[in-house]
């Protein structure tokens, strides 16, 4: 039986499958990390580059220094990959999994920048996301939804 994780961007563009259980799944909290992901910190999941492939689309890049690279979506601008081109290992970015529970991390690195919040993060009240919805947005954010579902697809968009 195969374990075949799979993932994309947010639009569907850019799909991806990789074989196996991501080692040392772990949260960066560096300042690069955080700007690259929009964040407070970055999950990446390393696999072997010789388990990814991309399924649908291309990858496109950002030299985010001199010997790392960020891929990402042209076509919306998802996140989706941390790279040392020199390197065996590529980093998946979790959110972009399609079961990213499966993926928890095991290390934190960065944290000398940790926002110093993060550890009350735990104590926070939380919600349904419809639950305090009077104007009913989220219901008009589900109509009309253009986010790719968390599965792979024959053809997108739907026709």
């Amino acid at each position: 039986m195969s374990d075949t994780r799979t993932g994309g961007c947010q639009c569907g563009a850019v799909r991806y499958a990789f074989e196996g259980a991501p080692e040392n799944v772990h949260l960066c909290h560096c300042r690069m990390c955080q700007k690259a992901v929009g964040g407070p910190f970055a999950a990446i999941c390393p696999v072997p580059k010789s388990a990814f492939r991309v399924t649908r689309g291309e990858i496109a890049w950002f030299a985010s220094s001199d010997v790392a690279r960020r891929g990402f979506c042209r076509d919306c601008g998802t996140p989706l990959i941390f790279d040392y081109p020199h390197d065996p290992g590529i980093g998946v970015l979790a959110g972009t999994l399609d079961r990213p529970d499966l993926a928890p991390p095991v290390i934190q690195y960065g944290t000398e920048t940790r926002v110093p919040w993060f550890d009350r993060l735990p104590d926070l009240p939380g919600q349904p996301i419809d639950e305090n919805d009077p104007d009913g947005v989220i219901q008009r954010v589900r109509a009309s939804n253009h986010q790719h579902p968390d599965h792979d697809t024959t053809a997108w968009p739907p026709r």
